[in-house]
């Protein structure tokens, strides 16, 4: 299969177009491609088109525009991941295995065990980060929608935010909360969002918000996974389960 270059203002009436910064430098000097060479472009928004490198010249790299081509199949509703802040660079491989998945968005979420401040995040440009491995993984998995990787917020305004849509919220099983199994959630009527917890797991008021803004209480089964492992494992069987893997 041809590389694949991301370029966010792509539209489908171009013929001709300008891949700059990393996109160009990837091309030119990682790869090593030159003029002749057959790739692809897609703009994160559902846009792929054929095209050919023309011309390489200083930082830029100009591509000769084919046509439309199909991408990756998308959900038929919007699926957001909810996810607690994660320790290190554990978000990192959420982020990337979330994109590899389908989801549509990426909701990174402060909780009350969590260990990691929303605040910290912010200033260390891990937004900016995690949007970058959104579209690397959009590149290797084909998909033509790049999620968007939203800022941090509480768990109070997720909750808030996710409504009316189907909200499902991951518990421990070691959780007094009357909680159901994943596998028997019927599909969404529109959109969905699924929420996982942090390394410390869920207070009982959180989970108790939860329930009050009428989320779906599940767990994994009988075993304890870690954090950055629950979305991995909840968002296949979710989608296995609603028929759109």
């Amino acid at each position: 299969m041809p590389h694949r270059f991301y370029a966010p203002a792509l539209d489908a009436e171009a013929d001709r177009w300008a891949l700059g910064g990393d996109e160009a430098r990837h091309l030119s000097r990682v790869l090593r491609l030159g003029a002749g060479a057959e790739v692809r472009v897609f703009n994160g928004r559902g846009l792929e088109r054929a095209a050919v490198v023309d011309l390489i010249t200083g930082g830029e790299v100009v591509l000769r525009l084919g046509a439309a081509l199909p991408a990756a199949r998308e959900l038929p509703f919007p699926l957001t991941l909810v996810q607690a802040l994660l320790k290190g660079d554990a978000m990192d491989a959420v982020v990337r295995d979330a994109t590899m998945l389908g989801v549509t968005s990426i909701q990174p979420m402060s909780t009350g065990r969590g260990e990691v401040p929303a605040a910290s995040m912010a200033k260390g440009g891990r937004r900016g980060r995690w949007q970058r491995i959104a579209v690397s993984s959009a590149k290797q998995c084909g998909r033509a929608v790049v999620p968007d990787v939203r800022e941090p917020i509480a768990l109070s305004e997720a909750l808030t935010r996710a409504q009316p849509g189907l909200l499902v919220f991951l518990t421990e099983p070691s959780s007094r909360a009357g909680a159901g199994r994943l596998g028997d959630l019927t599909p969404p009527r529109d959109e969905a969002a699924v929420f996982v917890g942090p390394e410390g797991g869920w207070t009982e008021e959180e989970i108790a918000a939860a329930a009050a803004a009428g989320a779906h209480l599940v767990t994994l089964g009988e075993r304890t996974l870690r954090a950055d492992a629950a979305a991995l494992v909840a968002l296949p069987v979710l989608l296995y389960a609603w028929g759109v893997l």
